[in-house]
């Protein structure tokens, strides 16, 4: 009686063990393949409950999701003027056909990252040796990116691999070109400000010249209106003078006499030798200039 519970306990622990080695599951991310003997039998890709042959069939998984291939040091690289860059990229990518991965890199992810790294590598390589710094730097880069993803996309299918996408994360240059670039930037800033400067010089020149010129056409056309408004004057005081001196010469003389006084005697340290008897002062002796 206790042999035979024995033995049923075997049997059905026996078929426990065979029916755990017999089942497997594969998940949404996933995609499975069942291997006989090393030989490809099926491939699931489809989440579920599925059945092998114990110790004859085995199960490989592979993540079917998205996965990035990021560079860990920017590489260099050489343009058509023959200088040095710096490029830092990254790819995404995920399994498209998973017998032909299998197949290709036996299923070894390192092995698909080297293989994507170098194409990104030789198309980066081929595409910048075409076009010069400021082309990779800002001019065409969505064009570079765009052949790149397509060249690589077509050699990772021979993998059973899809690239999402390529992308250039920094070009940089490196740092004997930058220091070029900067000499040369700043060579350039200041050649545009010498000009400027000659410009602005020659600018404030030609504003003073025609200053000085306007300055001495209306100092010209002042001193003319004034000349003739003088002579205007002078004129007409003459005029007034003659016909005073026709109406009364006596009265003409005294005014006369008291403009020449008022200016001989203007400053006090002025000194005037003359006569006492002198006709210069005749109004001083008597109002009317007798003796």
């Amino acid at each position: 009686m206790k042999a035979s519970v024995t033995t049923a306990l075997i049997v059905i622990v026996v078929i426990l063990v065979l029916a755990s080695m017999s089942l497997f599951t594969v998940d949404q991310r996933q995609n499975a393949i069942v291997l006989r003997l090393g030989e490809v039998v099926s491939i699931k890709k489809k989440p579920g409950l599925y059945w092998k042959l114990p110790l004859v069939e085995e199960v490989l998984y592979f993540d079917t999701r998205i996965h990035t291939v990021d560079a860990e040091e920017p590489e260099r690289f050489l343009t058509s003027e023959k200088k040095n860059v710096l490029v830092d990229s990254f790819v995404k990518w995920k399994i498209a056909d998973v017998e032909q991965y299998y197949v290709s890199v036996r299923g070894d992810e390192a092995r698909a990252r080297d293989r994507l790294n170098k194409t990104v590598n030789d198309s980066l390589r081929a595409e910048f040796g075409k076009r010069t710094v400021y082309q990779v730097i800002s001019g065409e880069r969505d064009e570079i990116i765009e052949l790149m993803r397509e060249k690589v996309d077509d050699d990772a299918r021979k993998i059973g691999v899809e690239v999402l996408d390529v992308r250039l994360k920094r070009v940089d240059l490196t740092k004997e070109i930058s220091d070029a670039v900067y000499r040369r930037m700043e060579a350039e800033r200041k050649r545009v400000a010498n000009e400027l400067r000659s410009t602005g010089f020659a600018d404030a020149e030609k504003i003073r010249a025609d200053a000085d010129r306007e300055r001495e056409v209306i100092i010209a056309q002042a001193y003319r209106d004034a000349q003739q408004v003088k002579g205007e004057g002078d004129a007409r005081a003459a005029g007034i003078y003659a016909r005073s001196f026709r109406r009364d010469p006596e009265f003409y003389a005294y005014y006369r006499s008291l403009d020449a006084y008022r200016e001989t005697f203007t400053n006090k340290g002025d000194l005037l030798i003359l006569e006492p008897g002198s006709d210069f002062f005749k109004y001083m002796q008597t109002p009317r200039g007798g003796k």
